[in-house]
């Protein structure tokens, strides 16, 4: 159940919320036409007998409509009823930036990172997947280790698998300069697995000579 402070505000989570609707001891009328929590219409009685009902079943009466001529009241669990609203709002919130949001994003890597440091980019790549952007990630390879191409596609594809569902490969890993790159979009979008093949695409002569 969730209790009231003397100033109305009832105190979910530790969290003091603006009062919106009458809860529990907050209904002072005399009487109150109530409803179940499986939606029944108990009639009305008078407002002690319907706590009692609420207290009972380890629930909530909240009035839901204090125009009404009595009130009515429902049984429900307020806490549970408060966070399931406030988890509908932020995922509608979340949806619409997803929508809105086609933004490029980068995550770069180095040849030699650590499984704690990967493991960090990868998270990362998932909050901007999750955002709607779209995510180019890529490897700087450093003097001669653009001559082991193989680290680069290790790596590419550990992120690709630990993101499998959340991302599709839009650009498979090709090569552009010092950097061994792909990009991946959010799998809302449409694209296809976004696990790597097995080689990238190979470089240019002229790519070969500008790194």
């Amino acid at each position: 159940m969730v209790p009231s402070n003397s100033d109305g505000l009832f105190i979910w989570r530790g969290v003091g919320i603006p009062r919106d609707y009458r809860v529990n001891d907050r209904i002072r009328i005399a009487e109150v036409r109530l409803i179940d929590e499986a939606g029944k219409q108990l009639g009305v009685m008078p407002t002690r007998q319907a706590l009692i009902f609420a207290q009972e079943r380890g629930l909530d009466l909240v009035e839901v409509a204090p125009g009404s001529r009595p009130p009515v009241c429902r049984l429900m669990d307020y806490g549970k009823f408060r966070y399931e609203a406030t988890r509908r709002e932020r995922e509608a919130r979340k949806a619409q930036r997803s929508k809105t949001t086609n933004e490029l994003r980068e995550v770069r890597l180095e040849g030699r990172i650590g499984d704690h440091d990967l493991e960090t980019k990868i998270r990362q790549v998932k909050r901007l997947l999750g955002e709607g952007s779209k995510v180019r990630v890529s490897v700087r390879f450093r003097g001669r280790e653009i001559t082991h191409p193989e680290i680069g596609m290790a790596l590419l594809r550990r992120v690709a698998e630990s993101l499998v569902e959340d991302a599709g490969m839009e650009k498979a890993p090709s090569f552009e300069g010092r950097f061994l790159a792909m990009i991946l979009a959010p799998i809302s979008t449409g694209g296809k697995s976004s696990k790597p093949k097995d080689e990238p695409a190979q470089q240019t002569e002229k790519e070969k000579t500008r790194a």
